[in-house]
């Protein structure tokens, strides 16, 4: 056998595996992408709020849990990160709910207690019906609360229905350039199916928006947070934490600067 082909053998292993990689990422990109996604059963009493169903408008049911405020307060609703569930929020209800605040959390399409399979297109659709639902029973203002995977969802719903504010914790220029920055080796452009792209968005939501973000995050960088605020129409602000990283992010500090300007939108509003 010839030196030639000799070097060329273990150049074509070489190829055919990262081929192989190539073709696992693209096929399991939403498995990574939606890892809270599950068919697991929520329980019968909700650890806090109510337990509520969503119809979205291809016909797939969510469910949610549902802190009511009080009449003359406003409402947060919550669109949670990738691997997060409703009931984890026990601690914000609690926090706005001695405000007078209402909360609504939503459990995306495939996560529990949801019917479907999530997706850009289904998550965009699961927001929109969430917030249709909660303006018929919020009697105050709907404040948008996202967080990291979420404030894509969040974006996407305050440039579309009318919001008093969004609040974005912990959020990203683009899922597809969170995913370039991590696999920097493989062609993402060409294999990502959900690319959540809040910068060709952002323009459109005009309303006051508080950007929060760990200056520690190694999951969303804040790099990318600060690269989707600097496109952000004004009204703006941002919080960077610089002892928190993602997930650890909600803290007294955190929650104080969420209730501060869902009150405060109120006093600017007068």
């Amino acid at each position: 056998m010839s030196v030639t082909k000799l070097l060329l053998i273990p150049l074509l292993a070489v190829a055919f595996a990262y081929i192989s990689i190539v073709g696992l990422v693209y096929l399991s990109q939403r498995a990574l992408l939606y890892p809270g996604a599950s068919a697991a059963p929520v329980p019968e009493t909700a650890g806090w709020g109510e337990n509520v169903r969503i119809m979205t408008s291809d016909h797939e049911t969510l469910h949610g849990l549902y802190s009511q405020g009080a009449s003359d307060k406003p409402c947060v609703l919550l669109f949670f990160g990738n691997g997060d569930r409703v009931d984890n929020y026990d601690f914000l209800s609690r926090a706005l709910a001695a405000r007078g605040i209402g909360l609504l959390a939503v459990s995306y399409r495939g996560y529990p207690g949801s019917t479907g399979s999530p997706s850009e297109l289904g998550l965009l659709a699961d927001g929109i019906a969430a917030f249709d639902w909660l303006s018929t029973r919020c009697k105050g203002e709907i404040v948008i609360l996202g967080r990291s995977l979420g404030t894509g969802v969040a974006v996407n719903t305050a440039a579309q229905r009318p919001a008093a504010g969004v609040v974005l914790v912990s959020p990203y220029l683009s899922v597809l350039s969170v995913a370039q920055t991590h696999y920097p080796f493989y062609p993402v452009a060409l294999l990502l199916r959900d690319r959540f792209r809040s910068d060709l968005k952002i323009a459109a939501v005009r309303q006051p928006k508080l950007f929060i973000h760990g200056r520690r995050d190694d999951s969303i960088p804040l790099s990318s947070g600060e690269a989707l605020y600097r496109v952000a129409p004004e009204p703006k602000r941002m919080v960077i934490d610089d002892g928190a990283g993602h997930n650890d992010i909600w803290n007294d500090s955190t929650i104080g600067e969420l209730i501060r300007f869902v009150e405060g939108l109120k006093s600017a509003a007068r």
